[in-house]
């Protein structure tokens, strides 16, 4: 009864605005007509009076009341994964020496990629994998899934002090792991959500996926009136650790690490002043691969013990190309006039004066103060910090998130923006470009505002150990690609 009755005030508050301006229009053009020359109101201008004024009104009231909602980000909590299950370099190195002891120069590819990854020390892996040789199952996966999600819920919980009753809508991407029943009704289960509670699993998008169920939840928004939405992303590795010896392959085992994180979205106006960023804009782009050019390029390199070279390159040309796209769609939407005019001035030269000049990369930097690049790798943020022209504080959220928590797929953008907020950096107004990177191959963008100053949390994942970032250069792997 209580619950009810909180969601009919907060629909009520919510359309007051509304309501008051169409009541106003109405009550300027009854004054206007009580006002009016007698000859107005009896004469042939009557009739066309009242029409101008029933669909000026009309027109008014449609425009509100379909307005798009603005959707806001309430909180979100990252997993922080417990000390136990930290796998340091030696660690991780031994492990490698033991379970490939056949195969010599896949364990020396393996310490390669270990040595270069950019990877801390404290980066941690479920429990199943720390056996040798591991062994997961079925059930090992779903143990490491409701660790890491209800750990993150419990805190989104602790933190936005809503009731899981208060939940209409339920997202769960996660993409090798996707078992019957779901992960999104092991949730619901769980937290005893709504019977009628909206709940979607999104699966096979990588990491990309992130930023896709935002957007997905934002358009359910758009429909559901007066709701809370809760994305959860992340990604189970127990049963996706490669045992094989195709050493391009063993590259995930040296870059995945454990994460999740749960997010807190709303279209309620009651929650502006409390949400602490309001989405803007969410790109969604798409650039196909060629899976032969793949396998040559792998086949060839394999030869000379570089595969992951050679694919880690590959994919950066895919992955540069989804990128000019996303650019394409969104920097309308975000750039200054000034970098618009400049960037067509380029294209026009180029294009229709034959102009011997390289292609203008409009200065992202005079439209958003923070960036968040999907921490997939060293070789990715180094790319985008050189085709964005971004300074070191730039992508430091970046490489310090790959540092302490690793490749956490979909999850890492969301630990990035944890590390800005832990270091103090985020300021009322200033706008934040989420970049994912993932399958298929995909560019997926979002773009925030905050809405407060945002005062560092004592729970949160970087509340450990933020005292000791940044590390430098030399602690985050030695320079060149993987």
């Amino acid at each position: 009864m209580l619950q009810s009755a909180k969601r009919s005030y907060d629909h009520f508050i919510n359309h007051v605005p509304k309501l008051l301006l169409v009541t106003i229009i109405f009550a300027v053009f009854l004054q206007a007509f009580k006002q009016a020359p007698y000859h107005l109101l009896n004469g042939p201008y009557f009739i066309h009076t009242i029409a101008f004024s029933f669909i000026t009104i009309s027109i008014l009231a449609f425009h509100f009341l379909n307005k798009p909602h603005t959707i806001y980000l309430v909180d979100f909590a990252c997993f922080k994964p417990p000390s136990i299950l930290r796998v340091p370099y030696a660690t991780a190195a031994e492990h490698g020496r033991i379970i490939l002891a056949s195969q010599p120069k896949s364990i020396a590819f393996q310490v390669k990629i270990f040595d270069r990854s950019g990877l801390g020390e404290e980066t941690c892996l479920p429990h199943s994998l720390h056996y040798l040789p591991p062994c997961p199952n079925m059930m090992d996966a779903r143990d490491e899934a409701e660790l890491v999600i209800f750990s993150a819920m419990d805190s989104l919980f602790q933190q936005t002090g809503i009731s899981p009753k208060d939940i209409d809508i339920l997202i769960v991407n996660c993409s090798l792991f996707s078992p019957t029943p779901s992960i999104s009704a092991t949730v619901v289960n769980k937290y005893k959500l709504r019977s009628n509670v909206k709940s979607y699993n999104l699966s096979g998008m990588g990491c990309s996926a992130g930023l896709i169920s935002i957007d997905f939840a934002k358009n359910l928004l758009q429909v559901h009136r007066e709701s809370y939405a809760v994305v959860i992303s992340t990604e189970i590795i127990t049963p996706n650790s490669y045992m094989g010896k195709e050493r391009s392959m063993l590259l995930p085992n040296c870059l995945f690490r454990m994460g999740g994180a749960a997010i807190l979205l709303t279209n309620k106006r009651s929650q502006r002043k409390n949400a602490k960023y309001t989405l803007l804009h969410v790109v969604r782009t798409h650039k196909g691969s060629d899976d032969k050019s793949y396998r040559c390029v792998t086949q060839e390199e394999d030869k000379e013990g570089h595969v992951g070279i050679a694919l880690n390159l590959d994919l950066m040309v895919i992955a540069g190309n989804s990128l000019k796209a996303n650019i394409s769609t969104i920097g309308p939407k975000v750039l200054p006039v000034s970098e618009q005019l400049l960037f067509l001035f380029n294209l026009l030269g180029r294009k229709f004066l034959k102009l011997n000049r390289k292609p203008y990369i409009p200065d992202f930097k005079k439209a958003f103060d923070h960036f968040c690049i999907h921490a997939g790798g060293r070789a990715v943020i180094d790319e985008l910090q050189k085709s964005l022209r971004l300074t070191s504080e730039h992508v430091e959220p970046s490489r310090m998130t790959l540092h302490r928590f690793g490749n956490t797929s979909s999850s890492s953008l969301w630990y990035e923006i944890g590390y800005m907020e832990a270091k103090g950096r985020m300021k009322k107004g200033e706008r934040i470009w989420q970049i994912g990177f993932g399958s298929g191959f995909k560019c997926n963008s979002a773009v925030w505002v905050c809405n407060r100053e945002i005062e560092a949390t004592k729970n949160g994942a970087w509340a450990d150990c933020i005292h000791r970032y940044p590390v430098n250069e030399s602690e985050c792997g030695k320079a060149g690609k993987l």
